[in-house]
């Protein structure tokens, strides 16, 4: 049997989740940190990806966000937009500068 992945946060942590949380303009972040927290505080992951969230979620995909934060802290979870691999497939694996041709948000795409 698999061992349930569970995650311990030191106070300054939390406090720093919770007020993204609570607080951030971009959805994404909000729901992240909101997972995270859920794990942090017992709950079993699968459970917070198909019931504990607004959408229910791929498990696999709330597992990537704890590998995120256990490795890269706060900065992972706000670097890393949703999309994940399909964005890169779509993109052709490279990302796209500001300003430059085909920029939609210029008129020019």
């Amino acid at each position: 049997m698999a061992t349930r992945r569970t995650l311990k946060l030191k106070t300054r942590e939390q406090r720093e989740l919770e007020h993204y949380r609570d607080h951030d303009v971009r959805p994404y972040v909000r729901e992240r940190c909101s997972a995270v927290l859920k794990i942090a505080a017992g709950e079993a992951p699968h459970a917070v990806a198909r019931q504990g969230l607004l959408k229910p979620r791929d498990p696999e995909t709330l597992y990537g966000w704890l590998q995120i934060y256990e490795d890269e802290g706060m900065v992972g979870l706000l670097a890393h937009q949703h999309g994940g691999d399909r964005r890169r497939v779509l993109r052709g694996g490279r990302g796209r500068e500001r300003g430059v041709a085909g920029d939609p948000a210029r008129g020019t795409g």
